[in-house]
């Protein structure tokens, strides 16, 4: 009897890892993926509404595969106000599934979605642990002049107040149509939502610096070209240690005035060595 039993949970336990037990969230049939699956999503409707968010990845439609569609649900469901039902949505359409609201936004299906800043091509193409999924709302829904862009480095670590060179380049198609990248010359650095005076150059570099430590979003807008709204993140740690302007001007009026006690010190020495005389 006892040998029964054994074989019997056995096979209960063989029978659970071949198929494994699906579980509702939102209304959905979820099946658990594989183990420690995150990706990073990017949200882009305007400006950034998600910076590199790290998502942990299950097969949220049931199609026995994790992909992009999988991805920006569960970033919804996280993250968007009244999650996946309010936020995000996908239907069948002739071209397969296809995204039919983003963020909010439903405009017709005017969207794009990136896979390590490579065009996916389409919301069942897979994700695996570590990627990148960013996807964006069309501004220009008739001439679709959006241009996706991306930093070469999604992360930056480093100390305050040091320099950081990134390169700013963007998706494009040459003569042929065929899919081409090509450097973003002339945007203008934003960190945290903000514009900076750091402009990119003819081959996309820009040098800068960050002068408080923490978490920065770093972008680039241009009055040129629409762009998505390219997404680095930047940790600094420390204190900036770059001399200010105001620094130079103490540390200018501390020496004028130490060089004039040392010769004060100095005639009182040689005043008293008089006198002795």
């Amino acid at each position: 009897m006892k040998k029964f039993f054994a074989s019997l949970v056995a096979a209960l336990l063989l029978i659970a890892a071949v198929n494994p037990v699906s579980v509702k969230a939102g209304g959905l049939l979820i099946s658990p993926g594989p183990a420690d699956v995150t990706v990073y999503v990017t949200i882009v409707n305007s400006d950034v509404k998600l910076a590199q968010e790290p998502i942990k990845v299950a097969d949220i439609d049931g199609d026995g595969a994790l992909t992009v569609n999988d991805a920006l649900y569960l970033a919804h469901e996280a993250k968007y106000t009244g999650g996946a039902a309010a936020g995000y949505a996908s239907a069948q359409s002739q071209w397969g599934l296809s995204l039919t609201k983003l963020w909010g936004v439903e405009n017709g299906g005017s969207y794009g979605y990136y896979v390590n800043n490579t065009s996916a091509m389409g919301l069942t193409d897979p994700v695996k642990n570590g990627d990148h999924v960013n996807a964006f709302v069309y501004t220009d829904t008739t001439a679709f002049s959006d241009k996706y862009c991306f930093f070469d480095v999604n992360t930056v670590t480093g100390n305050t107040g040091k320099n950081i060179t990134l390169t700013l380049s963007g998706a494009g198609y040459d003569s042929n149509w065929n899919p081409v990248t090509v450097a973003i010359a002339g945007a203008t650095l934003t960190i945290d939502g903000k514009a900076t005076s750091y402009k990119t150059d003819a081959d996309g570099k820009v040098t800068f610096k960050v002068t408080e430590g923490g978490k920065h979003v770093i972008g680039a807008v241009s009055d040129k070209e629409t762009l998505v709204a390219p997404v680095c993140i930047v940790t600094s740690e420390g204190k900036d240690s770059t001399p200010k302007t105001g620094d130079n001007t103490l540390m200018i009026v501390g020496l004028l005035v130490m060089t004039a006690i040392c010769g004060m010190a100095v005639s009182v020495y040689y005043g008293k060595k008089e006198y002795e005389k």
